[in-house]
């Protein structure tokens, strides 16, 4: 797996040598605010299904009719609905893979780095390496998906208001999304601290709204917990009941965002949220609308209800503020994901499989903090696309499900490498829990894999598209590094054969290397061109290590090459800004402190060029150059002055 940082228009800062022995704690602030924090920014994917998941289950899809309405069925879907939460969400999210973290953080990206470190890029893990780089890529599908369900699922019940909305859905839910996605660069600093509270109130409601309904059928939650109901749901329906299973796992989608935002708020605050919190609040709502279903006089009046449970179960006195809390929960659900896009996305950037891209950061407080332009926009383009071609909610959840069920099941096949090779768990121990898991997702990846015809198509192609962007980067920086590594002389050698041959100007000159062997480009060309050396020179390669952060003592390494050149190698965790003068301040080890005013940096700019025989299909080669073209400028992924930056040419064949 590759661990360098792309830097499009300089030479690459190289692989990491070692791990890091930084570690990323989480603020000593107490379980209770941080599962409070949780609930806002954690749950709100999984906390709006309710709106559509319970409905969905009962509909028709693809071509097969929908589920009768009646106590066995609603009994069924209903244990369904609560064993899927405890199999997917508690024993495999919250008890099982939230231990297998990286240094506090969660996410495929995470547990791929991990992975890589500990095995120390052991040439097995590269299949393991490309399902983690998949799963990264259906997480983008998901990105997209989440608020164009969410939104539309909350503005649909503006119809239950007024039948005069029914036609303005879709032009409100392109309204509120063009707006969401609007405000991205004005950060969600401020507006997070309102997530929290708005979230609670809201799954209260939900609470609320269930219990009203239980009351007058409790029995429903003694058939709920029996499995048994679950198991007689199969045995009745067969193969409908299948079908239904693609809509079930709308209840858990969301359930990969525990893992994911682990690093946080920290696995026991998650986990607390959701056992006394959350879980209770959901199956409370889902319940409620079972019984609400159940206790109509007659099946026609329960067909009905089954349309739309969720807003037909508001009392009319609460309708109007129950549908706008439920749209703020929407937007807050939609924020999570685009945030945690953003999130995904500088993390791929450090780990080398995505060009350097813009990274604003959006508070001086909160590191994580951040907004990329190119995600925002992108996301938005194609979010306001799925609105406009499906239409509405129901249409749309034939796309949603297959981009989580396909990044759960590779979460699970990441998880039994980690319990067999890191973990050195034992056979008897591992397989049963893996088997299980392995059993719940590819039966629910294989009933979402029926939509593929209508709809389902939309996550695939997303995937795939993102997937092969992902690695025709990796692979094209990797052989960009091979091919500018042939024929380069060792720098001590350099370092003596230059000193004599070109006149030394005051000052320093840091040139940026993509490993820590050889001679930059940028130097060659400097010194061919100009002929000149600077009185300190300062060959700077940046490592991304396979953690979060890096200790800052750990930060600087360096050797003293005598003749006024250093060899210095910054270190930065792959969730950390990459800022060199910050960094060049603290450094100790190349003569005098540096002076960033009286510092110049050089940086490579490659072009590409065909080669005799080249190291990829020629598509990707053209795509790559692409990438290439349009990568973020180097000046500023580095924070460098732009009045102390020099960019020198270089041709390189792939």
């Amino acid at each position: 797996m590759s661990q360098a940082v792309s830097d499009g228009g300089g030479d690459q800062p190289s692989q990491a040598g070692g791990a890091a022995h930084g570690d990323h704690g989480h603020r000593k602030a107490g379980v209770v605010a941080l599962a409070i924090g949780a609930v806002g920014v954690v749950f709100g994917d999984i906390g709006t299904s309710p709106l559509y998941a319970f409905r969905e289950t009962f509909a028709s899809h693809h071509g097969v009719p929908g589920i009768q309405v009646d106590p066995v069925h609603i009994h069924g879907v209903l244990s369904l609905v609560f064993w899927s939460m405890m199999m997917v969400v508690t024993f495999k999210y919250a008890l099982t893979i939230m231990r297998a973290d990286n240094k506090g953080e969660g996410g495929s990206l995470a547990l791929l780095a991990l992975i890589n470190r500990k095995s120390e890029n052991a040439r097995w893990t590269a299949p393991f390496v490309l399902l983690g780089v998949f799963a990264t890529a259906l997480f983008y599908g998901d990105s997209m998906i989440t608020p164009a369900m969410s939104v539309l699922s909350a503005t649909e019940g503006l119809q239950y208001v007024h039948p005069g909305f029914k036609q303005w859905i879709v032009p409100i839910a392109v309204a509120i999304l063009v707006a969401l996605f609007s405000i991205q660069a004005r950060g969600t600093d401020k507006v997070g601290r309102l997530f929290g509270p708005i979230m609670i109130v809201y799954f209260i409601t939900l609470a609320v709204l269930g219990t009203m309904q239980l009351v007058r059928m409790p029995m429903i939650i003694l058939e709920t917990l029996n499995p048994l109901n679950a198991l007689n749901f199969f045995v009745t329906d067969g193969f409908r009941a299948f079908v239904a299973l693609g809509s079930v796992v709308l209840a858990v989608t969301g359930a990969e965002a525990l893992y994911a935002d682990m690093g946080h708020f920290g696995r026991k605050p998650i986990g607390v949220s959701w056992m006394t919190f959350v879980l209770p609040a959901l199956m409370l709502n889902y319940m409620g609308q079972g019984a609400m279903v159940l206790s109509q006089a007659s099946p026609e009046a329960a067909a009905a209800l089954i349309k739309d449970p969720f807003f037909l179960m508001i009392p009319d006195v609460v309708r109007i503020p129950v549908v706008i809390l439920a749209l703020f929960a929407t937007i807050i659900a939609s924020q999570a994901v685009i945030s945690g896009a953003f999130s995904l996305t500088q993390q791929a950037i450090q780990l080398g499989f995505m060009p350097r891209m813009q990274i604003k950061h959006t508070s001086a407080s909160a590191a994580g903090q951040i907004y990329i332009p190119a995600v925002n926009w992108g996301l938005m383009i194609m979010v306001l696309f799925l609105v406009l071609f499906f239409g509405s909610s129901s249409k749309l959840a034939a796309a949603y499900g297959i981009a989580v069920t396909g990044a759960m099941f590779i979460d699970t096949i990441l998880l039994a490498v980690v319990l067999i090779t890191l973990w050195r768990w034992p056979l008897w121990r591992a397989v049963p829990l893996v088997l299980a898991f392995i059993v719940v997702d590819m039966a629910y990846l294989g009933a979402n894999l029926i939509k593929v015809p209508d709809g389902g198509w939309v996550p695939l192609v997303i995937g795939l598209a993102i997937f092969t962007l992902l690695t025709t980067w990796s692979r094209g920086r990797a052989l960009m590094r091979a091919n500018m590594a042939e024929g380069s002389i060792p720098i001590e050698v350099f370092a003596k054969s230059a000193h004599s041959s070109a006149a030394r100007v005051p000052g320093t000159a840091v040139f940026m290397a993509s490993t820590n062997k050889g001679v930059p480009s940028a130097l060659l060309h400097n010194i061919k061109h100009n002929k000149v050396l600077h009185e300190r020179v300062v060959i700077l390669t940046v490592a991304i290590q396979d953690v979060p952060y890096v200790d800052p003592n750990d930060r600087c390494s360096g050797k003293d090459l005598g003749q006024g050149f250093y060899r210095l190698t910054l270190k930065f965790g792959f969730l950390e800004e990459t800022d060199i003068p910050t960094a060049l301040k603290n450094v100790q080890m190349c003569g005098e402190p540096f002076e960033v005013m009286k510092t110049s940096f050089f940086l490579s700019r490659q072009t590409l060029i065909a080669a005799r025989n080249p190291g990829m299909a020629l598509w990707r080669e053209k795509l790559f150059a692409w990438m290439l073209r349009n990568a973020a400028s180097a000046m500023e992924f580095f924070r460098l002055p732009t009045n102390r930056v020099v960019e020198l040419g270089s041709q390189v064949e792939i």
